[in-house]
């Protein structure tokens, strides 16, 4: 209950209002923010301001503070590769290392349906490169019951961990490198320098390349040469499209791996087989992954090197956010390009 107390009276109660100090010809702002708990060492200074009184709320034995109640939300939440910031002003972000962001949206939907709580992240399989906030959480009123963060925290344990940040392990990738024109010499291979771009910044290296022609026995011969040698995946380049000579498809299948997608519902990208041989992953890469700043790559491999296996059902969802805008400046992965 919100009630005019003295500013001695106050002490454990909750300000239901900004506190202004004005500094003449210096300064004016909040002193005291709204839902601040006022301290024993806080009566001073307010007097000081002139406030002899103040609208304040005292805590039920079931209330909790928006602070306490947000902290108690976010460390309920959080999973592995994952910190807490301090509060402020009712609000706690959750901090990610560096690493994939695994959300579970059903989970995150249940405790967003509880009245007064307020929980939003980043989309679910967004590659983290640095450390940055995530996620953020508060309850609406200055004070909650206990009985809602309770129900929050039920969730959180069935669901645990509702977000969390796998880190993405050290793959060593071989490189096949199809195509009868780079094979003969006719013209210089320009896949492999760009995976080995793109796989550095992921953490990964690049074990070795093997150029083959169009034959898809030579094709399918290198890819079981590298399985051999112990890689953790492989990608083919080149060879992706319909066309009579693109045998790259057919090369896979070949080695008798699973193949669990040909084709994706994203534009750059649509032409991405993916398939595994036991645990290892086998990656056809369309030739948009070697001119685009973002494609297909950037939505499925960061999660391959998480070690999540994706399945037909990831890929298909992928359609909806998988139209990339063409911005003139890229900013992925902070932008709606498969999300």
């Amino acid at each position: 209950m919100i009630k005019t107390v003295p500013v001695e009276e106050a002490v454990g109660m909750v300000l239901c209002h900004d506190m202004t100090r004005i500094v003449p010809g210096e300064s004016k702002g909040a002193a005291f923010r709204k839902g601040h708990v006022v301290r024993e060492e806080d009566i001073p200074a307010l007097l000081q301001m002139g406030k002899a009184h103040l609208f304040a709320m005292s805590l039920g034995a079931d209330q909790v503070h928006e602070d306490e109640a947000a902290e108690r939300i976010a460390r309920a939440a959080a999973g592995p590769g994952l910190t807490l910031s301090a509060p402020s002003e009712g609000r706690v972000n959750l901090l990610a290392d560096p690493g994939l962001l695994c959300v579970d949206a059903e989970a995150l939907k249940r405790i967003n349906s509880l009245q007064d709580v307020v929980l939003a992240t980043m989309h679910n399989a967004t590659h983290i490169a640095s450390p940055r906030a995530v996620a953020g959480t508060r309850v609406v009123p200055l004070v909650i019951g206990e009985a809602t963060l309770r129900a929050v925290e039920a969730i959180c344990a069935e669901a645990y961990p509702v977000i969390q940040v796998k880190p993405l392990q050290r793959f060593r990738v071989g490189v096949v490198t199809t195509g009868s024109e780079i094979y003969h010499g006719r013209i210089q291979d320009r896949f492999g320098p760009v995976l080995r771009d793109k796989f550095g910044h992921l953490g990964s290296e690049i074990a070795g390349q093997r150029l083959v022609s169009d034959d898809p026995e030579m094709t399918r011969a290198a890819i079981m040469t590298f399985i051999d040698e112990g890689v953790d995946m492989v990608v083919v380049t080149g060879g992706m499209s319909v066309d009579p000579d693109d045998q790259t498809p057919a090369a896979i299948r070949a080695t008798g791996a699973e193949v669990v997608t040909y084709g994706a519902p994203t534009f750059p990208g649509a032409m991405f087989l993916l398939a595994y041989l036991g645990r290892v992953p086998i990656a056809g890469l369309p030739g948009c992954v070697m001119y685009y700043r973002a494609s297909i790559f950037d939505l499925v491999i960061p999660r391959l090197l998480a070690g999540e296996r994706v399945t037909r059902d990831d890929i298909v969802s992928l359609g909806h956010g998988g139209f990339c805008a063409g911005c003139d400046v890229c900013r992925h992965p902070v932008c709606p390009f498969g999300k």
